[in-house]
This record gives C-alpha cells, sequence and structure tokens, in this order.
C-alpha cells in the first residue's frame, strides 16, 4: 500500500467512526514525532493505535481491515494469570471486504457488530491437528444462546449481535449490505505470532512512502 493511501483510509475511518458516536482516544491523534517519544514506549509495547492491512497483498477494497487498537494487556500478564489479561480494538470492515480465513492459538474473542451492513462469519472447526475440519458441526455462543451450525456455515450478524470465538476456530468475515463498524473485546492480543492464516500470506502491509504519515500505524513501530 502507498502511504498516501493509508493517509486517506485514516480521515475516511475515523469519519465513519465518529458517525456512529464513537470516539477514538487521544493519542489516535498524536503526530508521529509524539508517538516516538519516549512517554510513549508502553503504547507502541502493547502495540495500540492505528492498524490498517492488505495482508500484504495490494488489494484493500477486496481484502483488507481497517482496526485501532485502543487496549491491550501483556503476554507476562496471561503467563501470570493475572493482571490486565484483555484488549479491545473497533474495526472496519467494508462491504464484500474479506478478513480471510484464520485462526488464533491464545486469543478468544468477542466479535460485535457495532453498526451499519451485516457482518457475516464463515466458520470451521479445528481439526485435531488445528486444521480446518470442513465436516464437523461449530458450536458458537451469541448474546448468551448456544448456536450449532454446519461446518462452513456463514452466521449474519446484524447490528447490535455479536459471537464469541474460542481460540482454534477458523474464521473470515465481511460486510453485507452496507460497511460495518466492528467491536473486538478479546484477552491480550498478540498480532504478530497469535495470527494463523490457511493462505501464505501476511498480517501486516507492506507501505510504500510516497508521501509523510499523517499518524503512525502499529506496524510502522518497530
Amino acid at each position: 500500500m502507498n502511504r498516501s493511501q493509508v493517509n486517506a483510509i485514516l480521515k475516511e475511518s475515523d469519519a465513519f467512526i465518529r458517525s456512529f458516536g464513537h470516539i477514538l482516544p487521544p493519542f489516535a491523534y498524536w503526530s508521529p514525532e509524539r508517538m516516538r517519544a519516549p512517554d510513549a514506549a508502553d503504547i507502541r509495547a502493547r502495540g495500540l493505535g492505528w492498524d490498517i492491512t492488505d495482508y500484504g497483498q495490494g488489494r484493500f477494497e477486496e481484502l483488507g481491515l481497517f482496526l485501532f487498537t485502543t487496549r491491550n494487556g501483556t503476554v507476562e500478564d496471561l503467563q501470570r494469570g493475572r493482571g490486565m489479561l484483555y484488549a479491545e480494538k473497533i474495526m472496519i470492515t467494508r462491504t464484500h471486504q474479506l478478513s480471510p480465513m484464520h485462526r488464533h492459538t491464545v486469543k478468544a474473542e468477542d466479535i460485535i457488530n457495532r453498526g451499519g451492513g451485516d457482518l457475516v462469519i464463515e466458520l470451521f472447526g479445528p481439526d485435531e491437528t488445528g486444521g480446518i475440519d470442513r465436516a464437523a458441526e461449530v458450536v458458537v455462543p451469541c448474546d448468551g444462546t448456544l448456536r450449532r451450525l454446519p461446518a462452513g456455515a456463514h452466521l449474519r450478524l446484524t447490528p447490535g449481535e455479536s459471537v464469541t470465538l474460542m481460540p482454534g476456530l477458523w474464521h473470515a468475515f465481511w460486510a453485507e449490505k452496507a460497511d460495518c463498524l466492528v467491536g473486538e473485546v478479546s484477552t491480550v492480543n498478540d498480532d504478530r505470532t497469535d495470527n494463523i492464516f490457511e493462505m501464505p500470506i501476511g498480517r501486516f502491509s507492506e507501505i510504500t512512502e510516497d508521501e509523510a504519515p499523517v499518524h503512525l500505524l502499529v506496524s510502522d513501530y518497530p
């Protein structure tokens, strides 16, 4: 992706989020220089902030996702079993923009349709080796009740509805009818090591610097 495209998506996404009455935290609007300052070290270490990915494929409109991580615990806390064991994101998935099939080894997550169109999630259970089981039934909690679905079913969440995805469960998702504002509440989030994709793709975008960044992405921090 070009940095100019990233900058444009940041502006569009902020406006979309605000249209639902959701306001991002103050550090969302820090300059790159401010985000590089020593007192922002914890923000950088926890991976908080803007995250725009085309999964390294250069087709953001078809294969991509916007995310902003507002809070995140640490792997060390998770290993100790005490402290800040949770994370929260706000995401935008565009109409028919695929977030490709993947699973997490550690993270459990609630995926919440916060508004807009329908959020469609394709689901498969894991087989004995952690791969995709294309035959077994999938059972997921949706807002306090269990849903039993055939392998590969498309679970449709309308605004206000949510689903809990446990570690190992394979899922892909996209929006239909209109772009979706999506919430994610989860255990500690480690996007660098805890995303296993069906396809041989990367988690982050490769950025071509055709103009200066308005704000840094999480992938810019290292």
